[in-house]
């Protein structure tokens, strides 16, 4: 990877720095497509590209070692009909356009590595969730469905393709654990509805190192579920968040509660009262082996300045 360069589409978010840092770290260098480039800095070049047609931006995918896709609206928004087509969109047109320009490259890149997310399986209680299990049912699902659909039916015949299910990521710098902690440091850190969803988490150091390998390996080739092997119920999850800031036991919060609480804050409660039970079987099988595999000791880790 030492002097190769790879492109981060959509790489400017929570999963796309992190990744870039993971990269750099291993000699790379990073090229990210973004719709509103900052100044580079920390060795990373910033191209425009509008995640819809083709525009000066392929010419960074020439001669690539690898084109990653993290690029797509957030699902933490309220489920309007706007804003249900917008994440949609935002998906499905940047995996279309991305296979497009790998398709017109003289020397096309190694790997093509698209985000993806767990939400696909829906919701099916303790029922666990590996690389061949069927998708579920409603809106988050279609939206998983037509975005893989997109990816599957871009064909890149000279490039890999590795398609990578993410869980929920948990990190200082983004994502859901800061406003999660700072509500557990108010004492609002009590179970989520019933507690009994589960959470499929990974500690964001182990996500960058799931990509950093689609990239590097040439046997990473096609599906693979990327959170923690101990995937934990919501009252579980919390119980360890409490324990890792030094908090006392909280209130449980009713569905009711979070579901007015999301629309108030603009996003959808369903978010939080859902959950899946992930495991990352094809990782496993590859011997990737995880920093962080138990979630007591990834919570210490990410809290231990807090």
């Amino acid at each position: 990877m030492k002097g190769e360069r790879v492109v981060l589409a959509g790489g400017s978010g929570f999963l796309g720095t992190l990744l870039a840092r993971e990269l750099i770290r291993r000699g790379a260098d990073v090229t990210i497509l973004s719709r509103d480039p900052a100044v580079e800095s920390d060795g990373i070049k910033r191209v425009t590209w509008d995640g819809r047609t083709c525009g000066r931006w392929a010419e960074q995918v020439e001669g690539a070692l690898a084109v990653v896709n993290l690029a797509g609206r957030s699902v933490n928004c309220r489920p309007t009909v706007a804003n249900r087509r917008a994440i949609i969109d935002s998906r499905v047109n940047s995996v279309k356009i991305l296979g497009e320009a790998i398709r017109r490259c003289t020397k096309p890149p190694r790997a093509f590595v698209q985000a993806a997310a767990q939400g696909i399986y829906g919701d099916i209680g303790e029922d666990a969730c590996e690389e061949s299990s069927p998708p579920g049912k409603g809106f988050l699902v279609e939206t998983c469905r037509l975005w893989e659909a997109a990816f599957n039916e871009s064909l890149t015949p000279s490039t890999r393709r590795v398609l990578v299910r993410i869980g929920f990521v948990l990190g200082v710098e983004g994502g859901a654990l800061p406003p999660l902690a700072a509500l557990t440091r108010w004492g609002l850190g009590g179970t989520v509805g019933s507690g009994k969803q589960w959470v499929s988490w990974i500690h964001s150091q182990d996500i960058a190192r799931i990509f950093a390998a689609a990239i590097e390996r040439e046997d990473f080739d096609g599906l693979y579920n990327a959170s923690a092997p101990k995937p934990v119920t919501n009252a579980v999850f919390m119980r360890e968040l409490r324990r890792a800031l030094g908090r006392p036991w909280s209130p449980p919060a009713p569905a009711w509660a979070i579901r007015l609480g999301a629309w108030l804050m603009g996003t959808d409660g369903r978010l939080a009262l859902t959950g899946r039970r992930c495991l990352p079987t094809r990782l496993l099988n590859a011997g990737f082996e995880f920093s962080f595999p138990q979630l007591a000791p990834a919570l210490a880790d990410l809290t231990r300045n807090s």
